[in-house]
């Protein structure tokens, strides 16, 4: 898989395409990076990329011109994506989605950003999140890395990343290493009990109670079988939300009712008003 990442400044992508897992996939071939600068495609005196607004205001706007002649000298592209403010928010279903092509350019802005024309020449917008920086540079590296290392062999154990946040649709489950006790916080004993049975279902319900705790909104768009939805009612949330959220909320009561359970814990006010946002 190749990248190609179109900037006023290189020297801020380059180092980080060299070092730690990124650039042992580029040694070993798996990962491809080529930093563009967009300054080599100005063609004036003084490799001028930017210009005033039309209609006045503060700031310079990116050359659409410079922009077109420099995708036009690199090789044809998968997907040509803008970082912009503006864009869709980019999230792992969608790197995902763009793990699976061939060759991302990708455009880094600066200054007042890009001549809206520029918009006819990408395939896709894409935003970090409801803030602004100053340029595309380290989203580019963000996008670099959360794509490229879905690619199969630069990550050695494809079940570590299969079973990251957000990958499963619910967060990651809290991981535990030596040593076992530490300033009295002790490893939980079914990580140390050798029950493969009873680990994967404690993972499984860290990582609703984390989602419930910090993401319920995730909830919402998962599949829920019965020891999901009972998991989630013995953390307190209401079995007409599970309902709502498309749980097996019936059949779980019946569970509920057979084995006598009971709520570990209320909601909290907040956490309670947060399922409805």
């Amino acid at each position: 898989m190749k990248f190609s990442v179109v900037t006023l400044f290189p020297e801020l992508v380059l180092p980080f395409t060299r070092e730690a897992i990124l650039g042992k996939a580029q040694e070993k071939g798996l990962l491809q990076f080529d930093v563009v600068n967009l300054r080599e495609h100005a063609q004036n005196k003084h490799n001028k990329v930017d210009d005033t607004p039309y209609g006045g205001g503060a700031g310079m706007v990116i050359r659409v011109d410079v922009v077109d002649r420099c995708l036009q000298n690199l090789s044809p592209a998968s997907e040509v994506i803008m970082l912009t403010p503006a864009g869709q928010p980019f999230n792992q279903k969608m790197a995902e989605e763009l793990a699976q092509k061939e060759h991302l350019v990708v455009l880094c802005g600066r200054y007042e950003g890009f001549d809206a024309r520029v918009e006819t020449l990408v395939t896709r917008e894409i935003s970090l999140g409801d803030f602004v920086m100053m340029g595309g540079e380290a989203a580019a590296a963000c996008l670099m890395e959360a794509i490229g290392r879905l690619v199969p062999g630069v990550i050695g154990d494809q079940e570590s990343h299969e079973q990251d946040s957000f990958s499963s649709g619910l967060l990651d489950y809290p991981e535990y290493t030596r040593p076992e006790s530490w300033q009295g916080l002790e490893v939980p004993e079914v990580l140390r009990s050798g029950n493969h049975a009873k680990l994967l279902r404690w993972r499984r319900d860290q990582a609703l109670e984390r989602t419930l705790k910090r993401r319920p909104d995730l909830l919402g768009q998962q599949v829920l079988d019965v020891d999901d939805t009972i998991a989630l009612w013995r953390l307190g949330v209401p079995l007409e939300q599970l309902e709502k959220w498309g749980a097996p909320a019936a059949q779980a009561q019946k569970k509920i009712r057979r084995k006598g359970l009971v709520q570990n814990r209320p909601l909290e006010a907040a956490e309670s008003s947060r399922l409805h946002t």
